[in-house]
């Protein structure tokens, strides 16, 4: 069948919950794409920070391989060996104590929320616990992650939410401290706010929530679902602060693809809160994700991505902030933390990313106004300068309008 023939399958199969580029892909090579057609395309999208190994990559697949050989699935009734070493290997890069697999992000999200009130809930025997959460983040769509996001419009239609919300303003401490008060239990957000319009956490800011929480022993959440798993340059964005969260969630490029996530905490907090039967999941920490979670962290140090990421990101800011320079008329600035940056337009973006893919890059927006860059963690220079000509091309192409 031609593309369009399958486009035309989904749609009438599908529930229409994305606007979809009209776009088929079959396969991936390395940090390219290519679709039913044969057309090749340069991906600064990743799957949204997903294949930060890019595509292909054979130690990470024959790994996958040699475990559907083996075992897929138990349950969490039974012990397995990758997640044993999964979770060994994800302590051990987090610096955290404790960890529970999930399928998702968002799931991630909800066990971590379930885990702060639980926390303060063996404090004081109480269930009014507030959690103070940001403005503009955004942490998932199921009901609970759905409630700490601090855009309205993703909330109204299903309201009501999980309820003892509060949201402060990213990187205002004088927000969020007006908004503790005594059943404050947990203050939740992104270290690098993604879908947000990329905002990276301003490192004074994290130490101030940092004190008030030690203060007044309330629970600090980080989100490191995007930011996370080196996008940064550190393997968690956390890092680069040296400010270590009492929970954090992390998924995406955990597992390259293989649909896995999980939320960490500190020994204090995991003795401290959720217990058996309190939480659970069917398929969270079965063989096969957790054979992915191995083999990603074993290749990110043998193929030195930190090294990679903290080198590239250097060179893409330079391109953007001179592509920033260069077309003033549409780009107001350029902000981000490492391989996770964005442009910030003046006006709506959707046609100059429409026109990048027509022209063979794949790009995503944040926000109407916002494109964002996630390419793989593997990218190099020849890279960088292949997506900023494909891009001059169509900003200029839109100032010929």
């Amino acid at each position: 069948m031609k593309m369009q023939d399958y486009i035309n399958e989904a749609e009438e199969a599908l529930l229409h919950t994305y606007n979809r580029y009209q776009v088929v892909f079959d396969k991936g090579e390395g940090v390219y794409l290519y679709d039913i057609e044969g057309k090749k395309y340069l991906d600064f999208v990743s799957g949204i920070a997903v294949f930060a190994l890019g595509y292909q990559n054979k130690e990470y697949n024959y790994a996958l391989k040699a475990q559907i050989d083996k075992l897929i699935h138990t349950s969490n009734y039974y012990y397995n060996v990758p997640a044993i070493e999964a979770a060994k290997k994800l302590k051990q890069i987090s610096g955290m104590d404790r960890v529970f697999f999930t399928n998702s992000g968002a799931e991630a999200v909800e066990g971590a929320i379930k885990t702060a009130r639980k926390y303060a809930y063996l404090k004081d025997g109480t269930t009014d616990h507030e959690i103070i959460a940001m403005n503009i983040s955004f942490h998932g769509r199921t009901m609970g992650a759905l409630s700490v996001t601090g855009n309205p419009h993703y909330r109204e239609a299903f309201e009501p939410m999980i309820g003892n919300i509060r949201f402060a303003d990213f990187n205002d401490f004088d927000s969020v401290l007006s908004n503790v008060n005594k059943k404050t239990c947990a203050i939740l957000l992104e270290t690098v706010q993604g879908e947000g319009g990329i905002h990276p956490v301003e490192e004074e800011f994290l130490k101030k929530v940092k004190a008030l929480c030690e203060e007044r022993d309330i629970l600090l959440i980080l989100d490191e679902i995007q930011c996370g798993m080196g996008r940064s340059g550190y393997m968690y964005a956390w890092q680069k602060f040296g400010i270590k969260p009492d929970i954090m969630t992390t998924a995406k490029a955990l597992g390259c693809g293989v649909p896995v996530g999980a939320f960490m905490m500190t020994e204090r907090i995991g003795q401290n809160s959720l217990k058996a039967g309190d939480h659970g999941t069917t398929y969270g920490g079965n063989p096969l994700a957790c054979a992915a979670i191995c083999k990603v962290i074993d290749l990110f140090e043998k193929e030195k991505v930190l090294d990679n990421v903290k080198e590239i990101s250097v060179y893409l800011e330079k391109r953007l902030n001179e592509l920033a320079g260069k077309y003033a008329a549409l780009i107001e600035t350029r902000r981000g933390m490492g391989l996770m940056q964005g442009l910030v337009f003046n006006e709506p973006v959707a046609d100059i990313i429409n026109m990048a893919m027509e022209k063979g890059l794949i790009l995503i927006n944040a926000g109407s106004n916002i494109i964002r860059f996630l390419p793989p963690l593997i990218i190099r220079k020849q890279h960088v300068d292949e997506m900023i000509g494909i891009l001059e091309e169509c900003l200029s192409a839109r100032l010929e309008k």
